[in-house]
């Protein structure tokens, strides 16, 4: 049995082809975005609305955290 396969609080993960956890660290994901990538695949499920904004909050944080640094604001 896998850590994956047990879940507290809930099954919205469960029930995803795909958990946010396993995405995020399969693709070495900040503290934000990993965090948007959580709350955009539950917010139908669970948090609805409020996950949204906090989708936002944390790409709004990623912005300022990217505008303030050397790049800018640059994008590839």
């Amino acid at each position: 049995m896998s850590a994956f396969d047990d879940q507290i609080g809930g099954n919205h993960y469960r029930l995803m082809m795909i958990q946010p956890t396993e995405y995020i660290l399969a693709n070495n994901l900040d503290w934000c975005e990993a965090n948007i990538v959580k709350y955009i695949s539950r917010w139908r499920a669970k948090g609805g609305v409020d996950d949204l904004r906090k989708v936002i909050h944390y790409a709004q944080i990623l912005i300022e955290k990217e505008l303030d640094g050397e790049g800018k604001g640059k994008t590839d």
